[in-house]
C-alpha cells in the first residue's frame, strides 16, 4: 500500500459491514479465487465484484495476485486476526474521552 494510509479499524468494518464484501471475505476464507469464480459464485457482474473486492483491498483484508489474464485474489487473514483484537481492546477500553457524564436517571 504504497502511499496509502494504513487501514484503521474502523476502516476495515465499514468495509465488511457490506453484505457483498461480508460473502466475498466468507468465501475467500475456505480459498483463493479468481474474479471469474467470484462472478460466478455471486451471480453478480464483474464489475460489482472487482468493485466490492477493491474496498477490501483497500481495507488490507484481501490481496490480489496476477496471473496470466487472471487475477486471484486470497484473504489476508492476519489483519481479520488483529481486527477482532483491537475491536474487543477499543471497546472495552476505559477511554476518558467517552466516560459517560450524565447522571442516571433511573
Amino acid at each position: 500500500m504504497t502511499g496509502q494510509a494504513v487501514p484503521t479499524v474502523l476502516d476495515q468494518l465499514k468495509a465488511l459491514a457490506q453484505d457483498t464484501r461480508y460473502d466475498l471475505v466468507r468465501r475467500l476464507a475456505r480459498g483463493e479465487h479468481c474474479v471469474c469464480d467470484l462472478e460466478a459464485l455471486l451471480d453478480l457482474p464483474q464489475s460489482k465484484v472487482s468493485y466490492h473486492l477493491g474496498v477490501l483491498r483497500e481495507a488490507g483484508l484481501v490481496r490480489a495476485e496476477q496471473r496470466g489474464k487472471n487475477m486471484y485474489y486470497a484473504l489476508n487473514r492476519e489483519p481479520l486476526f488483529r481486527l477482532g483484537g483491537q475491536l474487543l481492546t477499543d471497546l472495552l477500553a476505559d477511554h476518558p474521552d467517552t466516560t459517560d457524564q450524565v447522571k442516571s436517571v433511573c
